[in-house]
């Protein structure tokens, strides 16, 4: 029996917290045209100290669970994609099993740049298409203002905060993800980057003072290497899905750039209006941006059930992928799952395990 891996659940979550493009102006020589001009942003969501990207990774996963009607239990692998985990060890995707009571699943992160959120779609469908698992949740959450300079206004004006989660469910009627590519090319990986943090030049008083733990990037490059993959990557799953580009009802891009989109759509010879855009409100927003976006089309009315649609974006590495997707929906359901049940049991168990462990350390240390 064939299986397919279908979108049954959606959620997003953004601080509350808006900075404007006025407001970056008080602070560094830029204003609000000249971002709005070359970049289409007008504002982005800034996390406050409390805000953490696995905060917001749990708050989307919870509303996706809550359209699916899907409990916890159920889950059987969890995948954050970021490039601002909590920590580097323990993964944020633990952090995120451990509040939603997530008891007998697989959880890890991926980091793949802003291409992130469609390498984890790719290996969710993936497991569930062998039969390995049944219920993947994937998270793309990032608090990138705490890795911006905010100095430099050719990074700092880019962007934003923010989370986005999709339920994935196995089923053996046709439909879901269709079809789906992943690519790099490490040789680009200078143009795009965090320096330091890592084994090759780890924290110091030098990486520090040099400011080589923010993002840097070559907007240039960056802007050459997007506009030429994301027309072509769009062209290969539709394809590869038996589709073709009358077929699909949205295209729903990674929101790093205006006028990166703008190209995409020229270069496939579709208007803006099959494209689904709001780098305006939210900035950039790396592995969040492209459910972020299809929240929005859903809420909006624009995406609805049996369309089709491709998520396609690009990033760091250099990184880029697609995915072609038939949007089915939640699976019908006959009991409704209260989440708010299995968070209160989700924190009584993370606190009865870890008083447990002090008292295996205790009793095991004495001998």
């Amino acid at each position: 029996m064939t299986r397919y891996a279908h979108i049954t659940g959606w959620g997003m979550s953004v601080p509350e917290r808006v900075l404007t493009n006025d407001e970056i102006a008080q602070f560094v020589d830029t204003n609000d045209a000249w971002i709005r001009e070359r970049t289409g942003i007008r504002e982005r969501h800034i996390a406050n100290p409390e805000e953490t990207t696995g905060l917001l990774a749990t708050q989307a996963a919870l509303k996706a669970m809550e359209v699916a009607n899907v409990r916890p239990t159920d889950v059987d692998m969890i995948i954050v994609a970021t490039s601002s985990p909590e920590h580097l060890f323990p993964s944020t995707a633990c952090l995120v099993q451990d509040r939603i009571g997530a008891t007998d699943c697989g959880a890890f992160d991926i980091l793949a740049a802003c291409s992130g959120f469609i390498y984890a779609v790719d290996i969710a469908a993936q497991a569930i298409k062998s039969g390995s698992i049944q219920t993947a949740l994937v998270i793309g959450s990032e608090t990138l203002s705490r890795l911006v300079n905010w100095r430099d206004r050719t990074t700092c004006i880019l962007f934003g905060d923010g989370a986005g989660a999709f339920v994935l469910q196995a089923s053996d009627e046709p439909g879901g993800v269709l079809s789906s590519m992943l690519r790099s090319d490490g040789s680009g990986g200078d143009l795009l980057t965090i320096p330091a943090g890592g084994s090759s030049i780890p924290a110091s008083p030098h990486s520090v003072g040099n400011d080589l733990h923010f993002i840097q990037m070559n907007g240039r490059e960056v802007y050459r290497f997007a506009t030429r993959v994301m027309a072509k990557a769009t062209e290969q799953v539709v394809e590869a899905a038996g589709l073709k580009m009358e077929d699909i009802h949205l295209i729903v891009p990674h929101q790093a750039n205006y006028r990166i989109i703008e190209a995409a759509a020229r270069g496939l010879k579709l208007p803006l209006e099959r494209f689904v855009i709001n780098v305006e409100r939210y900035g950039n927003t790396s592995t969040a941006s492209i459910p972020i976006a299809l929240c929005e089309a859903i809420e909006s009315g624009r995406l609805q059930r049996e369309q089709n649609i491709v998520i396609v974006g690009f990033g760091a590495g250099l990184t880029w992928g697609a995915a072609a997707i038939h949007w089915t929906g939640p699976f019908p359901s006959e009991k409704k799952v209260y989440q708010q049940r299995y968070q209160l049991l989700a924190r009584a168990r993370s606190i009865a395990r870890r008083t447990l462990r002090r008292v295996e350390g205790w009793i095991y240390g004495r001998k």
